[in-house]
């Protein structure tokens, strides 16, 4: 009377695999974001004009903020739907606030 062991480490398998998915992906969005920040401190190092480096260093910084956001801090995940809109409103607030104060200073 043997057992079948083939189905009884599916679940296991199933699991081995998606955690080697996962820390693949983290690996990889972690080299990405060391890229970024070492192109980031070469344009600052080649004292190229502030008019190009200033946007290029706010998007990569935008950047690795959601990569940490969406895979370090597991928001692809389920379950994370309602802390992900109360995040994504208090951003959005602090820009429309950050946009009100300059339009009145500036206006």
């Amino acid at each position: 009377m043997a057992n079948n062991t083939n189905s009884a480490n599916k679940p296991v398998d199933f699991k081995k695999k998606h955690s080697k998915e996962e820390m693949k992906q983290q690996v990889i969005t972690f080299a990405l974001m060391i890229m970024f920040t070492l192109v980031a401190f070469g344009l600052v190092l080649a004292e190229v004009t502030s008019f190009f480096v200033i946007p290029i260093l706010i998007i990569l910084a935008i950047v690795q903020v959601l990569f940490q956001l969406y895979y370090f801090m597991h928001m692809k995940n389920k379950g994370h739907s309602m802390v992900s809109v109360m995040m994504f409103g208090g951003i959005s607030i602090g820009i429309l606030t950050i946009i009100t104060f300059t339009t009145i200073i500036w206006w």
